[in-house]
């Protein structure tokens, strides 16, 4: 089995046509993952209770409850297995191979129903136009190790990059955390005041999904691998509502750019990698389009941020007393 063979702290290249056909058909397994995740928790606002979480494995649904107690379901991307364990100490794997979508959604609920996990989805993927109905995709079957691999190592490296960036922030944050719909890892920081009710259409998703996500006045930033219209993955920022004279703000590094198009600030992946310092150089992205947002806005950054460094320092020196 080929395994990753990344240098401590090098980021991995990533280039959209090298993997877009693994990209393409991993996204519609996770929207499948998803989907049950979907099912089993309890709505939380912004739709945060459908999301996937960075693990030392890959991506992970965490804990969902089910009638025997609780079970997760794991993407293994070193071992390149998806596996399923519960609170009763049982687990069942497939294999992380080329296959179908059909056959994967096929073998993943024979697994549950194995498992007494009674659980069922729509089947249908979620904001993706011309959409394949899981079980009769039989076009998308890539899966290559090495190039999954690889964008799994960048989402570990932007993981610890936002979730540092999240620390600096009192107010209301969403976790570091993966939306299957649109396949990129994101985090939110909200201004704590009400939104107007959002008017864009996302295809196969509900309008009053988008509205509730979007009820709050909200800073996000995310990460994101592209697609054939934009074939470069990418880091962006954007503000909801925006201030009018958001998009002319200064922001970090001098390779980021507002996007008129997308309606939001990006920076290029291959930036970031290519840097003699991509952690400070992403950092800085986060950060400058943060403040481009809460000061355009005229957030209270006052009583919004904060820098609990020093309670770092302080309790690592009381856990060695």
């Amino acid at each position: 089995m080929q395994q990753t063979t990344l240098s401590s702290g090098q980021w991995p290249v990533i280039r959209y046509d090298d993997w877009k056909d693994t990209l393409a058909t991993v996204h519609l397994w996770t929207q499948i993952v998803g989907k049950i995740r979907l099912r089993q928790m309890p709505w939380l606002n912004h739709s945060w209770h459908v999301t996937l979480y960075v693990n030392p494995y890959g991506l992970s649904t965490g804990s969902m409850p089910y009638r025997h107690g609780i079970f997760q379901i794991d993407f293994d991307f070193i071992h390149h297995q998806l596996v399923i364990t519960t609170s009763s100490g049982e687990k069942e794997a497939l294999g992380l191979r080329p296959r179908t979508v059909a056959d994967f959604y096929t073998s993943l609920f024979d697994k549950l129903r194995s498992l007494q996990i009674d659980v069922t989805i729509y089947p249908v993927p979620s904001e993706l136009p011309d959409a394949i109905p899981f079980t009769k995709d039989h076009l998308h079957q890539s899966y290559d190790q090495h190039q999954m691999e690889n964008f799994w190592q960048a989402l570990v490296r932007i993981h610890n990059v936002m979730t540092r960036f999240r620390a600096g922030f009192t107010g209301k944050c969403s976790p570091v955390h993966f939306f299957w719909g649109a396949f990129d890892l994101a985090v939110t920081r909200f201004s704590g005041r009400d939104a107007p009710a959002h008017q864009g259409a996302i295809p196969n998703m509900p309008a009053i999904v988008m509205q509730e996500a979007y009820s709050k006045e909200v800073s996000s930033c995310g990460f994101w691998p592209g697609n054939d219209q934009f074939p470069h993955a990418a880091f962006y920022a954007y503000a909801y509502p925006a201030a009018p004279e958001f998009a002319a703000q200064p922001v970090q590094p001098a390779e980021a750019f507002y996007s008129q198009e997308m309606g939001e600030f990006m920076l290029p992946y291959d930036a970031v990698q290519a840097s003699a310092n991509p952690e400070g150089i992403l950092m800085a992205f986060l950060k400058s389009t943060y403040e481009a947002a809460a000061n355009t806005s005229h957030w209270d950054r006052k009583a919004l941020e904060c820098d609990l460094s020093d309670l770092e320092e302080a309790y690592g020196c009381y856990k060695t007393r």
